[in-house]
Parts: structure tokens; sequence; C-alpha cells
């Protein structure tokens, strides 16, 4: 039998106790996973105010730490919980800089301060495992706001306690990464000569966490095979593309999974009615009560109805959407779409809505128990992101009957295949245009009149299994070789 490994999992959100977006899925999940596979973890996050809401129990493990900040040395404590699953989860507490409205910036944009937070953080994380005596096996960082951790270890706190332990850097979005003014950098604790060059930190005369995190892990990887392909291309690169080129050896993806506890038509309370693959009556019943819910024509029973569950703006691929709307609208269909996000995006579609009464519904922000009904009313789910590192909502709907109309970008090319010939869960179009969005969706209806073969794309898609089992095991395997790969090189 294969030994337990010691996990720290740093992220800088997590379910149940901060989100605000795919990240805080993962980080709440995949741990859940790792945990049931025999793993010790520890998972390591800020201290926001929404944790203290959601936190089970609280306990103080450190009533104070001292954490560097550049030239200054700040107090921090540190608090335990577990999550439902029993995942001990540390949270890092110092008041000015977590407690916040939230996580990262506000409408006006990102908070001014925030290399001065995350930099705090990455710190504080070390000195907790440290001053708990927890020698991680593996450190496994995600994202620009922990990728400080990989340079840390290999400067001030390349020292007995870490020596061999591995770091594993995971990108969830190559669309942010961390760039501060290059002045700022005696903040974060390196020395200038030995990371402040073309192959550290620097980037285009400022600092990059990302990079940072790109650079000095052990190995890079990103939430789906595709994705970890096409970041190394300059259209998905976005100006790393070389800098992850130089580490394609060590760079891998991992296709994130689905908490089908909380994903599934069969248990779902958030939804009118339950319903199988051995029994899909009761979607019917979802779609009738989600078209009086978001207010649209009863007529609308008997048509295709679209779903859409996304942050509005380009990088989801509304600007497309939008072009083809009057002409999806004249196909006899209907619209439920819920997000937020680009104010003149919410425009649009509130003009488009009343231009097309009893056709589109539109709910705005963020309502978790509706993005359930609207996943399991709708016939159709629309995905058509320009980049996608994984998706998870494509995803859900394939668990859910709701056949998901995807561009063949990132993780949404690696779950969603075509469907032709009896085979496929959905349909997929690749240039990130209007037409070819648009000549998708006809192709998807023409299939949706015939029954037959409607029925058999659904049930595809309902037997479509992505669970978090399936993708633990494959960072387990991941971890291990890391480990073993530090303990030949020391």
């Amino acid at each position: 039998m294969e030994s337990t490994l010691k996990i720290l999992f740093v992220s800088s959100e997590a379910v149940p106790y901060a989100k605000s977006g795919g990240l805080a899925d993962v980080a709440g999940s995949l741990p859940i996973a790792l945990t049931e596979a025999g793993m010790d973890i520890r998972i390591v996050m800020p201290l926001y105010p929404s944790t203290k809401k959601v936190m089970l129990d609280k306990t103080a493990v450190i009533e104070k730490i001292a954490v560097p900040l550049g030239d200054l040395q700040l107090a921090a404590s540190v608090y335990m919980t577990r999550s439902t699953k029993r995942v001990p989860a540390l949270f890092v507490h110092r008041e000015d800089l977590f407690s916040r409205p939230a996580l990262y910036g506000s409408r006006a944009g990102d908070y001014y301060d925030n290399l001065e937070r995350f930099t705090f953080f990455c710190h504080a994380v070390l000195r907790v495992a440290r001053e708990l005596d927890f020698r991680p096996d593996i450190i496994h960082c995600h994202d620009w706001q922990t990728g400080l951790i990989p340079a840390l270890l290999r400067g001030p706190y390349n020292d007995d306690f870490f020596k061999n332990t591995p770091v594993l850097f995971t990108i969830h979005n190559m669309g942010y990464q961390g760039v501060f003014p290059g002045h700022k950098l005696n903040l974060t604790g390196l020395k200038g000569i030995d990371f402040y060059h073309q192959e550290g930190l620097e980037y285009w005369g400022n600092i990059s966490l990302l990079k940072s995190g790109i650079v000095y892990a052990d190995a890079v990887n990103t939430v789906s095979p595709t994705y970890s392909q096409e970041i190394c291309t300059r259209e998905f690169g976005l100006g790393m593309e070389g800098i992850l080129n130089n580490r394609k050896d060590s760079l891998s993806g991992i296709l994130n999974g689905v908490d089908y506890e909380i994903w599934n038509p069969e248990k779902d309370k958030n939804i009118p009615r339950n319903y199988s693959i051995k029994n899909i009556s009761g979607k019917t019943i979802c779609k009738r009560e989600v078209i009086k819910e978001m207010g649209l024509d009863s007529s609308l029973m008997e048509k295709p109805i679209f779903g859409m569950v996304s942050r509005l703006d380009k990088q989801k691929g509304l600007d497309l959407l939008l072009e083809i709307l009057d002409k999806l609208m004249a196909l006899d269909t209907g619209l439920i779409l819920l997000g937020s996000g680009d104010p003149a995006i919410e425009t649009a579609l509130a003009q488009a809505a009343k231009g097309h009464p009893g056709k589109i519904g539109i709910g705005t922000g963020f309502n978790d128990p509706l993005a359930h009904r609207i996943i399991a009313g709708s016939d159709f789910f629309l995905i058509p992101s320009r980049y996608e590192p994984c998706g998870l909502t494509q995803m859900y709907a394939l668990k859910y009957g709701t056949v998901p109309i995807v561009r063949a970008t990132g993780g949404l090319n690696d779950t969603v295949s075509s469907y032709e010939k009896g085979m496929g869960n959905g349909f997929k179009f690749r240039g990130a245009n209007p037409e070819e969005l648009f000549a998708c969706i006809k192709l998807a209806i023409e299939f949706y009149k015939n029954r037959t073969e409607w029925k058999r794309i659904v049930t595809n898609g309902m037997k479509e299994e992505f669970s978090w089992k399936k993708s633990a095991d494959r960072y387990i395997e991941l971890y291990r070789k890391l480990k073993s790969q530090r303990m030949i090189t020391g």
C-alpha cells in the first residue's frame, strides 16, 4: 500500500469559505476527493468576512505569528476549521489586509495593495507550516495569488524544513497574471539580483506573480489537457507563451471534476422535480417551472430553450451571442440567462429582452439555486467562450440532460464531443465568430426536432462521468512523481 502524502493546499479562495469564480470550486472539492483517497491535507487561505459566516467551528491554532512584508514584521493569527467533509482548513487572519467587501477589488478595479496582501499571505503560509510542524510532501499552489511561494522556497525559505518539498503550481486562468510595478520588488522579500531578471520574476519592467509560479515551481499544470497546449500559443498564452514553452517538459493538464453530491438531478434540492437517466420526466416539470419563474411565454414548452449561466464579458463570448440574438429569436426559441459583468453587455441584454417580450428571461448577480434551475429546465446550454481553461457548467449540463453548444476550446473541447451517427454528447464550433455559432445552433435545433436522435444525445450526456475521484487520482500520481524526483535530485 502506497504511503499517505502530506499536502499543503494553498488557494486564495475555496468553497464554502469564499468564492469569486471556478478556482473556489476546485479548491473546495479537490481536497475532499484527495482526503477520501487517503491523503493528509491542510487547506490554507486568507480569512475574509465571508469565511467567518460559514465556519462550522473556529479554533485559534496560532495566536500571533510574525510575518515579513518588505522591511516590516506584521502580526497575524491563524484559525482552523473543518469543512463538512472534515478537511482541515487554516485561515490567515490580518484585519487590515483581508477584511474587505470583496476578495480582490471593487467595481472600480483591483485593490491597490494586492501585491502587499498576497505577498503577506505567501510568507504566512510557509511560516504557519513551520510553526505547526506540518512538513509537507508537496505544496500545491493555485493561481497568481500564491505564485510567490515557489520563488520564496528558492530564496529565504530554502532550508531543511522544506528541503524535500516540491511545488506544483496550477494555472486556472492565464488572463489573471498578478502584475505589479518592478520598484515594489523589495516588498516580496526576494533579493533583486537573484530574482529580478528575464528568467525570473521580471516581466516587461514589472513583476508578475503568475510568472513566478510558472518559473520556480517544480511542475506546472492547468485545468484541462487542451488548455495546457493552448497556453503555449500566442492566441492563448497572453504574452507568456514563451515562458510556458520553456517549461513544456513539466507542463500538463488535468481536467477539473464535478461534485455530484451538489450537481445531480436525482437529489438536487434546488430544482422543482428530481429526475434521472432512467426516468427523465421530471425535466419537463423543471422546464415548465423555469419558464414561469423567468416570466416567459408558456408556448415555449414545445420550443427549444437555450440556457446560459455566465460572467458577462467578451471572454465568455457574450458579444457573439448578442450579434445573433435577433436571428436566434426568429427561429422560435427562448433564452434564459443568468449572470453579471460588463455593464454594456448587461444593458444590451436588457434591451434585447424588451425587444422580445416573453422569449428572453434575464437574471442578474450570483444566484446559485437559480443556476441549478436554469440548467435543469433548459434544452440547450450555451458556452460560446473565446477561451475556457476548463469550464464546469458544461459538465453540470450534461448530467442534467441539457445539451451543450460550445466553442471547441480548453476544457470545453475535452468534455463535449460533437454528435454524429449516435455518438457524441453535444455540439461544437471552432471559430470565435457569430456565423459559426449560429450555424452550430441551427444544426442542434434540427436534431432537437428529431425526437429519437434527441433522446440519444441527452442519454449520452447523462451517462458521462466527470467525478473528482478521477482527477484526484491523476493529481496523486503527479504528486508522487514530483516527490520521487525531488528525493533523487535533492
